[in-house]
């Protein structure tokens, strides 16, 4: 598989051209939409980073109305000028981390049936436009995930390095907490999206480590079952300022793999 140049991203024939068909949306799904919407936000005064919550607000979310993609990038270009790239589904990664290289968040459009609600194996529109597209609108945690695909975009032949990669990604953008006013809070798209593991993260049950670098580039995950430890940091600065790290880091591994 050829590397993708960023710069060319959008043109790509890989990417088909998409786009949200609202009109198209069943009872059901809208059913579904406001079932997980009211089940998780009921949740989030409690639990979710302010910094999500005030996203979720600038969005204009509501449990009435699935999420429009139109107005979201409508919103999002006043505030941090990214935009929602509308994909099948699960793509290849140097598609992945070259849209979010070009401040293109990529999602999926359509939403699991109402006998899937719990547990799903390939993310849905609900964990795509709920659980990240309000963090999109913060100016800061946006920097970090374009330099971290920028970073990925580097070594995207490298299986390894796009493995070892994908646990900071994992452990931040979907599975991050974050300290508050002293309390434990969820920023991670992950745990946003399931209100089972909204209240087992923040629990006394798993473990709640500090945002680490190298740990995290040297601890593994899984994606059936809840994690059993999380990482913490205490502010979305922390995220950024730590690039140069993950960088040096995981260099060095590279280098003792070879």
């Amino acid at each position: 598989m050829a590397a993708t140049d960023s710069t060319n991203i959008l043109s790509d024939p890989r990417l088909k051209p998409m786009q949200q068909e609202y009109e198209k949306y069943t009872a059901e799904d809208f059913q579904v939409w406001k079932i997980l919407f009211e089940r998780q936000y009921k949740n989030l005064p409690d639990a979710a980073s302010q910094k999500f919550l005030d996203g979720l607000e600038l969005i204009g979310f509501s449990s009435d109305r699935i999420a429009d993609f139109a107005e979201v990038n409508e919103s999002l270009a006043g505030l941090t000028g990214w935009a929602v790239e509308v994909v099948p589904g699960l793509i290849d990664d140097d598609l992945f981390f070259g849209l979010l290289n070009h401040r293109r968040f990529p999602a999926s459009t359509w939403l699991r049936s109402m006998e899937e609600l719990d547990y799903l194996q390939e993310p849905d529109m609900f964990h795509d436009a709920f659980a990240h597209l309000p963090l999109l609108t913060d100016p800061t945690y946006t920097r970090f995930l374009k330099n971290l695909a920028g970073i990925a975009l580097k070594h995207v032949q490298n299986p390894l390095a796009i493995d070892l990669l994908s646990r900071i990604y994992w452990y931040t953008i979907e599975f991050g907490l974050i300290r508050e006013g002293g309390k434990l809070k969820v920023y991670g798209a992950g745990i946003l999206s399931s209100a089972g593991e909204t209240l087992f993260s923040l629990s006394n049950e798993p473990r709640h480590l500090e945002y680490d670098v190298e740990v995290i580039l040297n601890t593994p995950y899984w994606k059936n079952k809840f994690q059993e430890r999380y990482f913490v940091i205490e502010r979305f600065e922390d995220l950024y300022a730590s690039i140069p790290l993950i960088e040096e880091k995981l260099e060095e591994l590279l280098q003792k793999a070879d």
